[in-house]
């Protein structure tokens, strides 16, 4: 029986020690791969907007659709949330690491894949924001490109202005539901604390049982 709870303490451990789980906070559709993308290392910057619900929302991660030469992997890219395209106040700028995966070639002879990152938690009141992607690094020195998807938000790119916009994701968390045209999320991230009070109340029970057996 005393291995049993401590088993159980363990568990409860393992369960506190777990990362919050990201919402998504706003979804402008999912990757073409097919039309057509743009640019956004050597100097040119692509930017989009993207909506926070009324109830704001902690915003630390970024998915977004890229396009490839074969072999290429992108190391890093600044990402910037402004209150304007490519510029206006800003609420959060830094190089972002990210993780390449669910790559497919397309008929133009590139890798089509996700490129997932996190970044410090950026807390955005509700409202609309732009996104912008440029100084992208990756391992071969080529371009890379952002896909366009023609979601529902607004874009721009710096040397020829507006264009479609294209294939993200914002991560974070919320408490409130945040709703585009084509998704709406609604959920609360779990805190350590819940998860602690849920793995005290089966250390409860296992001295309950352990009372009755002895």
């Amino acid at each position: 029986m005393k291995l049993r709870i401590a088993s159980l303490s363990l568990l409860v451990l393992c369960l506190a020690a777990l990362p919050a789980v990201a919402d998504t906070i706003y979804d402008n559709g999912p990757i073409n791969g097919t039309t057509d993308a743009w640019t956004i290392n050597f100097g040119f910057i692509v930017s989009d907007t993207f909506t926070v619900g009324g109830g704001g929302a902690t915003v630390n991660g970024l998915a977004f659709g890229a396009w490839l030469a074969p072999g290429d992997v992108l190391l890093n890219a600044e990402v910037s949330i402004t209150s304007a395209e490519f510029g206006g106040t800003s609420f959060f700028d830094g190089q972002v690491n990210f993780t390449q995966s669910g790559c497919a070639g397309n008929q133009y002879g590139f890798n089509v894949c996700t490129e997932t990152g996190t970044f410090a938690n950026t807390n955005l009141a509700g409202g609309t924001y732009w996104l912008n992607l440029q100084n992208a690094n990756v391992n071969t020195g080529d371009p890379i490109y952002w896909d366009e998807n023609s979601g529902p938000s607004q874009a721009s790119e710096n040397s020829v202005g507006t264009v479609p916009s294209e294939a993200f994701t914002v991560l974070g968390g919320t408490s409130t539901t945040s709703t585009t045209s084509t998704t709406s999320t609604t959920g609360t991230v779990p805190e350590p604390s819940s998860i602690m009070l849920f793995g005290s109340g089966i250390l409860g029970l296992a001295g309950v049982l352990r009372r009755k057996l002895f």
